[in-house]
């Protein structure tokens, strides 16, 4: 393009973010909070946090990953509890460690709340513009800028890359392909080139999204009604529980049948996925419906939740039912579900296609390991979901800044955080598919709960500088009154008198054979704290929450100190640390296979190394003795 030669303007930031989803609206906002000034590019200012697929925040898992981004200091969890319509506290009947908060968003309020966040944050500022080429040193090894499509170039110390599904995207419905991003935007298509002229190794992968339809096309008396919570739980540590306590929307359930999948599987060969005109890699957790009746070809019917898309619009999201099928079919399709008979399809399901990054290319600290000053974040490394999105922008943004600002970047360990799994995850692990969290990933879930986020987190938050220190002052105080009341009630003793058996035998529990203290009642599993109230004379008024934390450190306290014994195991091999300039090849005994893979990923330490696939036992030991053997010579050399 000759305009892109002769424009001229050039401007100065300290960081660039590009891309304003939700992994760059978190990294644009650490880092104008931390006081660098910053400029986020967005294909499109009205696709700002766009939600375009679900229309739910949080869930099993990925509510943890909401409560921890808001204990650092980060925005989702404050804009969730100003736009939902509907929440609900996940997993109830099974312990703390996997119970999760989901919320239903009203996705147009929530963008638009998202977008007034950024527009009135000082040192922020929102560009509409195609970011083409990211710009380096003469040696390709530190970031100096970026260059627009239109030809403008700005300078910076630090890019965060959040490019989402927009690189190279493309979207199929059957035979119908269009080269645009999610929801028809327009997609990036120029920046991929230069990262890989820069030696950056790209994937493609892909996802799917099912159609919206039109409320008033649906008959609800045959689904089955889903109500929210009567008592709902915020997600920030910062919203007054009184604040969320609101009238809730209604989701509903329905299913599909033989008369779908048999439409289905009558039309695979027009399906992209099965066509083989999709090439990227698709979301083993989030399947197309396709793939649900082909690969659990054994199941009768699948669950299809309608869920209604927010308070000014008749489109409702059918969940569960993503589809790259032609238009035709999925009419059909939709149309076989009870209560979906004369269903009126607003958009229509598709599949996309886009460009993302090998993850084994970066530090935990979300750093390019060749590009000094370049990070990433969200689907662009090769994640999916909102919420998986938010956490790494938040962690690329907060280390952008502190990199530039010559401090120590953060990087939050397996046994801190779900983020700090996340991360840990795509690093070091061949990711051959769209990057999902779950409870099961974490091996200290009992330790890493939603409900105990602000007692993990908030100390790290404050100290990069994104919580107040009247709010981190809150966390150090809720930490005593807990301490304080579980020592209390191991100390409230009870003897087996008449009052006593008479409240246990009202809450169907054995009555005392001898006498005991109120914490050993509060463990058993048919009661808890409150419900023990009675026999309590001397309780003192505490908030609910710090009540929550007393009644699950003392029913799970021999979990917990267990899997506290197994965290100072797991620190003791995060903190042998790795030379990063160590020699694989003069590592005897080490095996190719693992050589091949040390050198790939250059684990800072040993508990990093052990996590690579490849990398077995018997390696880490060899690892091990060339490492104190290294440490031997090198004090003897001194001496």
């Amino acid at each position: 393009m000759s305009t892109e030669n002769r424009n001229t303007l050039e401007e100065n930031y300290d960081v660039v973010v590009v891309g304003a989803g939700h992994a760059g609206c978190e990294a644009a906002l650490a880092c104008a909070r931390l006081g660098l000034e910053t400029v986020i590019f967005t294909v499109s200012v009205d696709s700002i946090a766009m939600m375009p697929c679900n229309p739910n925040i949080g869930g099993s898992s990925k509510g943890h990953l909401v409560r921890e981004i808001d204990a650092l200091g980060g925005q989702m969890g404050i804009n969730i509890d100003k736009t939902f319509i509907q929440s609900k506290m996940l997993n109830k009947s099974k312990g703390p460690a996997v119970h999760s908060l989901r919320a239903q968003a009203d996705k147009q309020n929530y963008s638009m709340e998202m977008r007034k966040t950024l527009q009135n944050t000082d040192h922020l500022t929102i560009r509409q513009a195609e970011v083409s080429e990211i710009i380096t040193d003469e040696t390709n090894s530190k970031i100096t800028g970026v260059k627009t499509f239109s030809g403008a170039t700005y300078h910076c110390k630090a890019v965060v890359l959040c490019t989402g599904t927009y690189l190279n995207a493309r979207c199929l419905t059957g035979e119908m392909i269009t080269y645009t991003g999610p929801n028809g935007l327009q997609a990036a298509t120029h920046l991929t080139d230069s990262l890989k002229a820069h030696g950056v190794e790209m994937f493609r992968f892909k996802t799917g999204t099912p159609a919206r339809v039109d409320k008033r096309s649906l008959d609800f008396s045959k689904m089955q009604e889903q109500f929210g919570d009567e008592k709902v739980v915020p997600f920030s540590f910062t919203t007054d529980p009184k604040d969320v306590q609101i009238d809730q929307i209604s989701c509903w359930l329905t299913y599909t049948n033989e008369t779908t999948h048999e439409i289905i599987r009558n039309n695979l060969d027009r399906s992209p996925i099965y066509a083989g005109i999709i090439e990227g890699t698709g979301p083993r957790y989030c399947p197309s419906i396709e793939d649900k009746v082909v690969k659990f070809a054994d199941k009768d019917r699948h669950q299809i939740f309608i869920e209604p898309e927010g308070l000014n619009t008749n489109e409702m999201y059918v969940g569960g039912m993503s589809s790259s099928l032609p238009e035709d079919v999925q009419q059909k399709m939709y149309r076989t579900l009870p209560g979906l008979e004369h269903v009126k399809i607003v958009r229509n399901a598709y599949a996309i296609e886009y460009d993302c990054i090998n993850p084994n290319q970066l530090y935990p600290t979300l750093e390019f390991k060749k590009i000094k000053g370049l990070f990433s974040g969200g689907q662009f490394n090769g994640s999916s979901g909102y919420e998986e999105a938010a956490c790494q922008g938040l962690i690329a943004g907060i280390n952008a800044a502190l990199t530039t600002l010559g401090r120590e970047p953060i990087v939050l360990d397996r046994s801190e955080a779900y983020i700090g799994v996340l991360i840990d995850d795509l690093v070091t692990k061949e990711n051959h598919e769209p990057y999902r969290m779950m409870t099961s990933r974490a091996e200290y879930r009992l330790l890493l709960r939603q409900d105990n986020a602000d007692l993990r987190l908030s100390k790290k938050g404050y100290e990069i500088g994104l919580i107040s220190k009247e709010r981190y002052d809150w966390v150090c105080k809720k930490e005593e009154l807990i301490k304080e009341e579980i020592e209390r009630v191991s100390h409230v003793t009870l003897g087996a008198n008449k009052e006593v058996q008479a409240v246990l035998e009202s809450l169907n529990s054995i009555p005392l054979n001898t006498g005991t203290t109120l914490a050993e009642l509060i463990r058993r599993p048919e009661l808890n704290y409150e419900v023990l109230a009675p026999l309590d004379k001397e309780r003192p008024q505490l908030p609910d929450d710090v009540i929550e934390q007393v009644n699950i450190n003392l029913k799970y306290e021999g979990y917990i100190t267990r899997q506290i014994k197994q965290v100072e195991h797991f620190k003791k091999l995060e903190k042998k640390l790795i030379p990063v300039d160590l020699d694989y090849d003069e590592v005897n005994s080490l095996r190719i296979e693992a050589k091949q893979k040390l050198k790939l990923y250059k684990p800072l330490n040993i508990g990093q190394a052990s996590r690579i696939s490849g990398v077995s036992p018997a390696d880490i030991s060899v690892l091990l003795v060339h490492l104190e053997q290294m440490k031997y010579h090198g004090e003897k050399s001194k001496e």
